[in-house]
């Protein structure tokens, strides 16, 4: 299959990304992104959830995109 990514290929670009040392690999091993759990939660106000909807994403995860954003300045126009 030309130019189609194989089943196993996501693992090996995994791999390469590591040992070339991947960005965010080293991101996560330098700050404690679930210190951050309980200030975010309190920060938001979230619902409860009870009239549906679509779930949130996490505030964590939110946070880490705003983060690489500030520091790889990706929100350009």
């Amino acid at each position: 299959m030309g130019g189609q990514p194989g089943f196993w290929d996501l693992d090996e670009r995994y791999e390469r990304l590591s040992a070339a040392g991947d960005p965010l690999e080293k991101f996560s091993a330098i700050i404690p992104w679930t210190v951050f759990e309980k200030p975010l939660a309190k920060a938001l106000k979230r619902s409860d959830g009870s009239k549906g909807g679509r779930p949130p994403y996490p505030a964590v995860l939110m946070f880490k995109i705003l983060v690489l954003q500030a520091l790889y300045n990706t929100n350009r126009h």
